[in-house]
């Protein structure tokens, strides 16, 4: 059965969320929306393209007499404007219109790179979202964050658009490398560490489901991370207050990210970006450390890293200098006041970050006194 969740703007319902285990009912759903005789364009990389794109594009084929379907190399290294351009000229060639609809079938940067040409392309043409990743389902694809990144900057040039509909097979995550997969988790766990309790208590209690991708335990974990993320996007749409909770573990972890030029995943980077920045509220008197430790275990046994080696701690720290969250020259950094509970500082220091790198791994050439 489908789970199907509706997010609000101003009370005003805006976009489903919906949740299934096959793509079949993806037709439907968009001929409720009112698609019939649009064009259809399905954007991929070469990953997801070689195992759904077929599938979906014959799926979709009723619908309307033109859908195509534009492959771009898998990997962060093409979430960036020369892949933008080439889809911006692909969809000229094909005579796409503003009333036409582009697919977004795939992971995160295949989701924020189709969504962020969708807000540019003729100002603005509707996009629906197929994450395929756990990642994805779990994040990238709600809320209506988009973007690529610009000079080695992650997610530095974007907009907020928000999809017509998130459409989710979890049938999808079968094919995933397990390391993949679980990378995933670094997102939903976040959810329930920043918000939610009673969700991170279960993530605790099914870990052997989760990892083993029963459908049934999937699906309802998608349900609970999507009201999680849901319930803060609804609350602030575009960032300017509670939405910040989301960046819990980003600040760091981005930078991390940059630092080793993405050779991890962006679940793991944001795994030890939590560690560090609960170690931080530790130190502040904020988290107790029998909840650092537990969260610590809870991360590990979803088999996400929580240290690094070989990093400078000084050149992570610099890297934040150019975080697009940075207010008034001064960091909004996400802390926890327990498990379950969050809150925006605007007061950690370089000195504090740099102690934080320090307990996942990072490396400082010469310690302050």
């Amino acid at each position: 059965m489908a789970e199907r969740i509706t997010i609000h703007k101003e009370k005003k319902p805006i976009y489903d969320i919906v949740i299934q285990n096959q793509f079949a009912p993806l037709l439907q759903e968009m001929e409720r929306l009112g698609y019939q005789g649009r064009r259809v364009c399905i954007v991929t990389d070469s990953n997801t393209g070689d195992h759904y794109a077929e599938v979906v594009k014959e799926l979709l084929r009723p619908l309307s007499g033109v859908t195509v379907v534009f492959t771009f190399p898998a990997g962060e290294e093409h979430k960036n404007l020369d892949v933008v351009r080439q889809l911006y000229t692909f969809l000229i060639e094909y005579k796409f219109e503003r009333q036409d609809v582009l697919v977004a079938l795939g992971g995160g940067v295949v989701g924020d790179l189709t969504g962020f040409a969708a807000a540019t392309y003729l100002r603005g043409i509707d996009f629906i979202q197929v994450p395929t990743t756990l990642l994805s389902q779990a994040d990238s694809s709600i809320g209506g964050k988009t973007g690529v990144d610009f000079d080695g900057y992650k997610n530095m040039v974007g907009a907020f658009c928000m999809p017509k509909l998130v459409y989710m097979n979890m049938h999808t995550l079968d094919t995933l490398d397990r390391r993949i997969y679980l990378s995933g988790m670094g997102e939903v766990i976040k959810h329930g560490l920043i918000r939610n309790k009673d969700f991170y208590g279960w993530l605790k209690e099914n870990g052997e489901a989760v990892k083993g991708r029963s459908v049934d335990a999937l699906i309802h974990m998608a349900m609970e991370n999507c009201h999680c993320k849901g319930d803060i996007v609804e609350e602030d749409p575009t960032e300017k207050g509670v939405r910040a909770l989301l960046n819990f573990g980003h600040t760091l972890g981005h930078a991390i990210e940059k630092q080793i030029h993405f050779s991890m995943y962006h679940g793991e980077c944001v795994s030890v970006g939590m560690v560090a920045a609960a170690y931080i509220s530790w130190k502040k008197g904020t988290l107790s450390k029998e909840e650092l430790d537990d969260m610590e275990q809870v991360l590990s046994m979803y088999e996400l890293p929580v240290r690094v080696s070989g990093l400078d701690a000084d050149a992570v720290l610099n890297a934040t200098k150019s975080d697009k969250k940075m207010r008034g020259g001064k960091i909004r950094f996400i802390l926890l006041s327990s498990i379950g509970e969050a809150y925006i500082s605007s007061e950690v220091s370089d000195e504090e970050m740099l102690q934080g790198l320090e307990y996942i791994g990072c490396v400082r050439e010469k310690n302050e006194e």
